[in-house]
């Protein structure tokens, strides 16, 4: 009970510094004369999770037992490639329904451009490691076995989750994103845009949460978070994909579409009950008893 008591105190703090995080730099930024795109406020965001889960783990009794540091490679291979190729092959089913509807166009498609794309998709692959590792070490390494130490049912641990992480991408958004890069990401307005985005986030939370409880590891989320960011970034920004205005609240690749919550939503609860019907040592990377 006091154990409890003490982790949900802990949870309380995180949530409220990674909530505030980028309202008080959003106004940080305003009072210094700096700018949202590269002031103090959209470092103050990014690096809040982060900076609090390491306060918290190291001087307020949460410990890192539950970090999930080591790999586990050996037992979690086949979740490494699952994370490596979900959000490619989800993307393709987004992007394939959009195109088959009539809504997403490729403009311009020629072998040079699948190039220049995966040219992109390469260069994009660290700096995304780098800013994940920000996210998903405070989400995947903090919240979420903290969440699930409290012994919520799964599924209302993996929503908790996702709220509070969708909540922390909204000063993004608002503030720190681009407006133009914003217009060309989405022709939603935030009134739509927000509530479609805190269902994916949720449906995201819970392939992320289940990753985390088959392999007990925080890395193979960092690599699936990665490997989303290098593939859909370009999309968005460079042009290589144009969807028909109004459309993409349906068929956007993003999670803030109908069609990505659905996938998302199917998938998290596939793995939810693809876990529970199997025995946890072989997908985890405890060690087993010894044979006798």
């Amino acid at each position: 009970m006091i154990q409890n008591r003490r982790t949900i105190r802990n949870l309380a703090i995180f949530a409220f510094a990674v909530l505030s995080a980028g309202w008080i730099g959003s106004g940080l930024d305003i009072l210094t004369g700096g700018s949202h795109a590269q002031g103090i406020g959209q470092l103050l965001w990014i690096v809040t999770p982060l900076m609090t889960m390491v306060l918290l783990r190291t001087f307020a009794g949460d410990g890192w037992e539950d970090f999930g540091f080591r790999p586990g490679l050996k037992r979690g291979a086949v979740w490494y490639a699952f994370s490596l190729l979900v959000f490619p092959a989800c993307a393709v089913v987004v992007l394939g329904t959009g195109f088959l509807a009539g809504v997403t166009r490729f403009p311009g498609i020629s072998p040079a451009r699948v190039g220049e794309y995966l040219q992109l998709v390469l260069l994009g692959i660290l700096p995304s490691c780098i800013k994940n590792i920000f996210e998903e070490f405070a989400w995947r390494g903090y919240l979420a076995p903290r969440v699930s130490s409290l012994g919520l049912p799964d599924l209302a641990g993996h929503i908790l989750v996702g709220l509070i992480w969708a909540g922390w991408h909204m000063p993004y958004y608002l503030f720190f994103f681009d407006h133009a890069l914003f217009a060309a990401y989405t022709t939603q307005g935030f009134i739509t845009f927000f509530p479609m985005f805190f269902f994916g986030v949720v449906a995201l939370s819970m392939i992320y949460g289940e990753i985390r409880l088959l392999t007990r590891s925080v890395w193979p989320a960092l690599l699936m978070h990665t490997v989303s960011n290098a593939f859909a970034t370009p999309l968005f920004l460079n042009g290589f994909i144009r969807i028909s205005p109004g459309a993409d609240i349906f068929v956007s690749p993003g999670p803030e579409s109908i069609i990505s919550i659905v996938v998302y939503s199917a998938i998290g609860l596939g793995l939810y009950r693809f876990r529970k019907r199997k025995p946890a040592p072989l997908f985890c990377n405890e060690i087993e008893p010894a044979r006798r």
